[in-house]
Formats: structure tokens, sequence, C-alpha cells
């Protein structure tokens, strides 16, 4: 069966799935944030198999969301986060704040966020760029932009 392509939609859900939206990847992605950067090290902590961790990266590349840096004369290497990788990071942050509200259970939430600019503990609230109010799905209305079909 051939799979979608996500990526040709008029989309930006679409197009952002077409690059994120294999599971493994967002967990790549959080490992690589936190300074897990060579292979050995992703494999290690996802338990993921050598093949998939090596299309996923791979994939991860080609769409410039992750650098490979050589850190050996061998042909060894590892990934850092590019300026799209790190945004995408801060997609995978307003993530964490629902899977913490909705599915964290009476354990509560498996990492805590720390601010570096006021040193406290906080999550990510989504605000309107333009005003500063909190903007959320019932307070917009979607209307065409200049690459809708």
């Amino acid at each position: 069966m051939q799979r979608t392509d996500f990526g040709q939609m008029a989309c930006s859900i679409a197009r952002t799935l077409d690059v994120i939206g294999e599971p493994w990847s967002p967990l790549i992605l959080r490992d690589v944030n936190v300074g897990l950067t060579r292979f050995e090290q992703l494999q290690a902590d996802l338990g993921i198999s050598r093949k998939v961790l090596t299309e996923r990266l791979n994939h991860l590349v080609a769409h410039g969301v992750l650098e490979r840096r050589p850190y050996d004369r061998r042909p060894r290497f590892e990934y850092v986060l590019t300026e799209k990788g790190t945004e995408l990071v801060d997609l995978l942050m307003v993530m964490v704040g629902w899977g913490d509200r909705w599915l964290a259970g009476a354990a509560g939430p498996p990492v805590l966020y720390r601010h570096h600019a006021c040193g406290q503990v906080s999550h990510v609230e989504l605000r309107c760029a333009h005003c500063g109010q909190p903007m959320h799905a019932g307070d917009v209305d979607p209307l065409p932009g200049p690459g809708a079909a």
C-alpha cells in the first residue's frame, strides 16, 4: 500500500506531519534537544532498531530539522537541531502541556520545565503574536491564506 504524500497537501498541519508524523521522530527530537546527540545514545534511550533509527535520522536531516556533524576521525556523527528543528521542539512543548493535562494521571507530569528567564517551573501557553492574549482553537476564525488550494 502506498503512503499518502502529506507534504504535497495545501495544509500546514499535513506538511508538518510529513516531517514528524512518524511516531519515532518527535521522540528523537526530544532526545537530541536534551543532549542525546549520538546514534548509540539515541538507540539505547529509545530501544529503537538500528534500521528504523537510521531511516528516521536520514529523514530528519533531509528535511533540514537535524544537522549531521562529524565527531570522530572515523565516519561517526552526532546530530544537532537546526533552527527549523528547534522550532519543532517548541511545537513539542505544546504537546507536552496537553499530555501533562490529559494523560499524566495521578502520578503527575514525568518531566518539569524550568524557564531560563525567570527561573520558575512552568509550561508553554499559546498567545496571539499581535495582542498577547491567550489564543485557542475557539478564539480564531480560519481564513483562506495566500497558499490555499
